[in-house]
């Protein structure tokens, strides 16, 4: 075997500390985002556990690599995506979503919401005002509530991996019961309502008078990255009107989630462009 023909991970290949770390970074890269165990890196690596901790500490220490909570695993971190979205160019989440925003109101003449995850939250990147004076849940851009409120915090939540979307509604029933709405039963009905048709539709008097209906934006792996949702008049949302609204709110959903870059770090933390805004 030729050294080019070495792959970057033979033992035999006399290893640079930095064609490791990369090596590393392509491994962790690979993984599913849930991170990976020393052990395994090191094995994949074909190197021993001490070296390849001395590899993740120095990319952890430059921001490229972080440990999940509970410090037993290890995944590509924050400064990496930065980096990555830079090269290519990327445009940040509620940039990209705007002229969606701007045309679904438009066209609909409504209400039109980007609500992001945050933790156990989902937040108001972004609305684009229509015509008719509505309240919402969120209220205006920078609002929150617990996720499990709203129509586009159920569509987010639906639409969530297993684990976290338990992990979610464990820690937010209190919340939720708290502020009078639905019970665990009623809460996991809506959710399996929702994964089923692909959308969510409130028109029931939660808040008086008010209807809306929201879609989820999904990345290429189908994890939601965000929410499309109109508010409107419960009358403009009765049967006759709500499979059009439906379709055209899917449609731009569909081409967001198609325009999202991986890399951006505005797709894995969405609520942080709210810092820039004034």
């Amino acid at each position: 075997m030729t050294a080019d023909e070495l792959t970057p991970f033979s033992p035999d290949a006399p290893l640079s500390s930095l064609r490791r770390a990369l090596g590393l970074l392509r491994l962790l890269g690979a993984d599913d985002g849930g991170g990976m165990r020393l052990k395994d890196i090191a094995a994949a690596a074909g190197c021993s556990q001490p070296t390849a901790h001395r590899a993740l500490q120095d990319l952890q220490a430059e921001g490229f690599v972080e440990q999940v909570s509970g410090g037993k695993r290890y995944r590509l971190g924050l400064d990496f995506f930065v980096l990555a979205a830079r090269a290519g160019q990327a445009t940040g989440l509620r940039d990209l979503a705007r002229p969606r925003l701007l045309r679904l109101s438009a066209t609909l003449t409504d209400t039109i919401f980007l609500l992001v995850r945050h933790r156990y939250d989902v937040v108001c990147l972004d609305r684009v005002e229509g015509p008719f004076p509505i309240r919402s849940f969120t209220g205006d851009i920078g609002g929150r509530i617990p996720l499990g409120i709203g129509q586009g915090s159920l569509a987010i939540l639906a639409h969530l991996p297993e684990a976290e979307a338990e992990e979610v509604i464990r820690f937010n029933m209190p919340r939720l019961l708290d502020r009078g709405f639905l019970d665990e039963a009623g809460l996991r009905l809506e959710l399996a309502k929702a994964r089923a048709q692909g959308w969510v539709s409130l028109n029931t008097g939660l808040i008086p008078g008010m209807a809306g209906v929201a879609v989820p934006v999904l990345d290429a792996s189908g994890t939601p990255v965000a929410a499309l949702s109109v508010g409107t008049l419960a009358e403009r949302l009765g049967p006759e009107r709500l499979p059009t609204v439906l379709k055209i709110l899917q449609t731009e959903a569909t081409a967001l989630g198609a325009a999202l870059n991986p890399f951006d770090p505005s797709v894995r933390y969405p609520s942080r462009s709210l810092s820039s805004l004034g």
